[in-house]
């Protein structure tokens, strides 16, 4: 099994993984498509266009936010949110409530608490003792499904002479073939 195929074993079987975390296996091609690390959001500018990607562990819609959704992502560095207005959400239903895994791009936005920086502040204004950190969220415009590469397996035989092999190429795959459901664990949804 390679790395990736084991994280997903993982999660297929117990729903979590002690190994590395499934984005930490596709970071080199999300970091070629210039997306963003959820650490790296806290160096970013204020306004600026970002990409992050990740496991979506969270997607809220209170009926107190005037039609705003919530989306929580995980990478292997922590938590990214970000926040979706109404018209975006109506654009991206469909993704929002069946994504396992998102790219979500938009202005950063970064704001304070009381006492704390305001947006675009910079680094010559000092932080206060015992002042938050800045709320930061993504101010999502584009969203988009990212799919986990999963191997194909075909099953041939029955009973005890079954046999599981992988398939070569979806060009010479066997009708049996079965393509297992992302593995991935599933969001905690809330309204």
């Amino acid at each position: 099994m390679s790395l990736l195929e084991r994280t997903l074993a993982d999660y297929r079987n117990s729903g979590m993984t002690v190994g590395p975390h499934v984005v930490t296996h596709l970071r080199a091609e999300l970091a070629r498509a210039g997306v963003l690390r959820a650490a790296d959001l806290r160096r970013a500018r204020n306004g600026q266009w970002v990409k992050v990607a990740g496991l979506v562990i969270v997607r809220q819609r209170p009926g107190t936010a005037k039609g705003l959704c919530f989306i929580t992502l995980e990478d292997e560095t922590g938590t990214a949110n970000a926040a979706v207005m109404p018209d975006v959400f109506t654009q991206y239903r469909a993704v929002i409530h069946t994504a396992a895994f998102l790219l979500i791009e938009g202005p950063l936005q970064k704001v304070s608490g009381v006492g704390g920086r305001g947006p675009g502040a910079g680094d010559r204004e000092p932080v206060l003792p015992n002042t938050p950190p800045p709320v930061i969220h993504v101010l999502a415009r584009r969203l988009r499904p990212i799919e986990v590469p999963q191997q194909s397996v075909t099953l041939t035989g029955t009973g005890y002479r079954m046999r599981v092999t992988p398939s070569p190429s979806p060009d010479t795959q066997h009708p049996d073939t079965q393509h297992p459901a992302p593995a991935l664990p599933k969001s905690h949804d809330f309204r």
